[in-house]
């Protein structure tokens, strides 16, 4: 006879389920609180006698920014230069390939410049963040500051969040230049625009909104990328596995939380 107390699959598959949700409902909220808290410290920590840390503000911009430029100017060129040479190879098909650099501009600066920014921050310094934040975690430093009086937050979050709300946009604006440059060095080798006649359209064909579209999304990610971090360094268990597991997970979350996105955010602007 069947003991009662074994769960069917069926049973076991929605609990499954069920406490998946549960506890993605319960990360999104504790991103929710932290980005509140954050804000809340970087007003009123001046009265509480608790400021915002400013060299550890600028120790993370350099961190996240400066020192990623190479890769972002890297991969901002080479980004450029494919977005032309299949623009140029699709539109030669019906003779218009000297009009090539709407489809440059636009692509650029409203998608490609903000997302391939936003992903590399998230695999270079999400996951950094979520490292750091889990082994102090497993280490009890996080705990050691609150016996101190600390606040955790103000004390860790913070200094990356204002970070990443600077430099990411500041990439994105590095990467647009990039970006534009490397694509334009092509046009001009392959079809004999100059680049001052190349600039001088995609000047034409951008406007201020298209810029501060994709400053906007930047921004969103900066945001994303850095609470992501935190809460999943913040929920490490396990030792040096888990930092691992929680290391992994953030640059995974990010980047899909950064894609998705970048499609809400087309789609409602657009409308």
């Amino acid at each position: 006879m069947q003991s009662t107390d074994t769960p069917n699959p069926v049973s076991r598959f929605f609990d499954r389920v069920g406490r998946t949700t549960v506890a993605g409902i319960e990360e999104i909220g504790n991103g929710g609180v932290l980005v509140v808290e954050s804000f809340f410290w970087l007003l009123f920590g001046p009265s509480r006698r608790q400021p915002v840390r400013v060299d550890s503000v600028f120790v993370q911009m350099v961190e996240i920014g400066i020192q990623a430029i190479p890769i972002i100017g890297l991969l901002a060129a080479t980004i450029g230069i494919m977005l032309a040479i299949q623009g140029i190879h699709t539109l030669r098909i019906f003779g218009a390939e000297t009009r090539v650099t709407i489809g440059i501009a636009f692509s650029v600066v409203r998608e490609f410049a903000p997302l391939i920014t936003g992903i590399l921050v998230a695999g270079r310094s999400g996951s950094s963040l979520a490292a750091r934040i889990g082994t102090m975690k497993i280490n009890q430093e996080i705990d050691a500051l609150k016996v101190m009086g600390i606040n955790p937050t103000r004390f860790l979050v913070v200094p990356a969040l204002l970070a990443m709300m600077v430099m990411v946009p500041a990439l994105t604006i590095f990467s647009d230049l990039i970006g534009l440059l490397a694509a334009g060095l092509y046009v001009n080798a392959d079809l004999g625009i100059s680049l001052a006649a190349y600039f001088d359209e995609v000047r034409d064909i951008l406007s201020v909104d298209d810029v501060w579209h994709g400053l906007g999304k930047s921004a969103i990610f900066a945001v994303l990328i850095a609470v992501i971090g935190v809460v999943n360094g913040a929920s490490v268990v396990g030792g040096a596995e888990g930092v691992g597991k929680a290391t992994t997970r953030a640059v995974v979350q990010s980047i899909s939380a950064i894609i998705v996105t970048d499609m809400i955010f087309a789609f409602v602007v657009t409308r």
